[in-house]
């Protein structure tokens, strides 16, 4: 019996013990909890606050509050179509535990402001911030450095998909693209082709296209290539039908011809005359500047524009319409041709990229590598190498 006694004393004693310790972790536990709503509510009041002032729409680090400058912002599905104060404490909520974002806006058509929780991917990790907007249900991701809303199924996600990005180019204009025989590609056109592809991480390849077909090539389906680069001077023509890039490259029209004629040719109607014999390759607007600016002179057509600057040299022919872009290079490479009139070019304009219409995302990742490229002195740099003038 003493022993049974004794063993009850102890059960009841560890029962005791057992339920103390519970309702202890029971008390901490709820202690904590409330700690934690309190902290979310406070962090929820801050964010209502920020939004208060930025209506336009923001991302913002709720650890730090701060507001990140670059990246890839993707809103979860699990947050979706929260708005207002009320719900604002389930973002947190869910920010908090993820990843520490929250992306919010101000919709004017229904007076609410809508947040998101959100994920923040590298800006070189384009193809896995479109992969998780696709596996989040969201229509676009939104890159912070350039202020880009890009569909996640556009263009662009199309290309990612392929792993490479295609470029049609004339290969026939020195010193922006040139297609050696081995079926090398260089030039600074190239070089621009390249960093875009490298900002979408993906492979450049090169097609050929020609100055004739250039239009027809570029708005055929299916596609031959993706968007068209090298020489290509922005046009309102050309923008009424296809979409141009801003200008990365300064040019005008002037004229290649014997260094020992130089001074002969000092203006436009120098040239205009009978005697003198005009070189220009097919298509292009060298040729169409020169039927519309030499009425009297002798236009002749050759099919490769890279042939013509030796033709010149060697008597074939007197004067090449070219470029302020091309001439240089070719003075540089032959010292049997001069360009006298290259600080006096006969108009003015830019050299982009070209691509058909309904391609409205490419053109924004187009325009934020020439833009980038503009601002980190990398787009000078070479303007330098290939001994182009610079005018940005």
């Amino acid at each position: 019996m003493i022993r049974l006694e004794k063993y009850r004393v102890w059960l009841l004693l560890a029962v005791l013990t057992i339920c103390g310790t519970a309702s202890f972790a029971s008390c901490s536990s709820n202690e904590d909890n409330a700690t934690e709503q309190r902290k979310i509510s406070t962090i929820a009041d801050m964010v209502w606050a920020f939004c208060q002032a930025n209506p336009g729409g923001f991302t913002l680090d709720i650890r730090t509050m701060m507001v990140p400058t670059e990246g890839i912002a993707v809103s979860y599905a699990a947050t979706q179509n929260s708005h207002s104060r009320d719900q604002l404490h389930k973002v947190v909520s869910h920010a908090l535990q993820h990843d520490g974002y929250v992306g919010g806006w101000y919709n004017s058509e229904d007076g609410f402001y809508y947040f998101d929780s959100t994920k923040l991917f590298p800006e070189n990790d384009l193809k896995g911030a479109i992969q998780f907007g696709k596996d989040n249900g969201q229509s676009s991701v939104f890159i912070l450095s350039t202020s880009t809303d890009l569909p996640i199924y556009g263009k662009v996600a199309e290309i990612l998909d392929r792993g490479t990005i295609l470029f049609g180019t004339t290969g026939d204009y020195r010193p922006l693209s040139f297609c050696e025989p081995d079926g090398t590609y260089w030039g600074f056109g190239i070089e621009v082709a390249k960093e875009i592809a490298n900002k979408l991480g993906v492979a450049p390849e090169f097609k050929k296209t020609s100055w004739p077909t250039l239009t027809a090539d570029v708005l055929t389906e299916p596609q031959l290539f993706d968007l068209a680069i090298g020489g290509i001077t922005i046009t309102d023509a050309r923008r009424e039908t296809m979409l141009m890039s801003d200008g990365y490259l300064a040019n005008g029209k002037t004229i290649l011809c014997r260094a020992s004629d130089a001074d002969r040719y000092q203006s436009l109607a120098d040239i205009d005359k009978s005697e003198v014999r005009v070189m220009v390759n097919p298509g292009g607007l060298n040729e169409k500047f020169a039927n519309e600016n030499l009425t009297h002179a002798t236009i002749i057509v050759h099919q490769k524009n890279e042939e013509i600057p030796t033709l010149v040299a060697e008597g074939a022919a007197d004067v090449m319409i070219t470029e302020i872009t091309e001439a240089p290079y070719y003075v540089q490479a032959d010292s049997r041709l001069a360009a006298p009139l290259l600080d006096k070019p006969f108009n003015h304009g830019e050299i982009g990229v070209l691509m058909k219409k309904g391609q409205e995302d490419l053109l924004q990742m187009v325009n934020n590598v020439i833009r980038q490229m503009k601002s980190d002195g990398s787009l000078r740099k070479l303007h330098e190498k290939y001994g182009l003038v610079y005018a940005y």
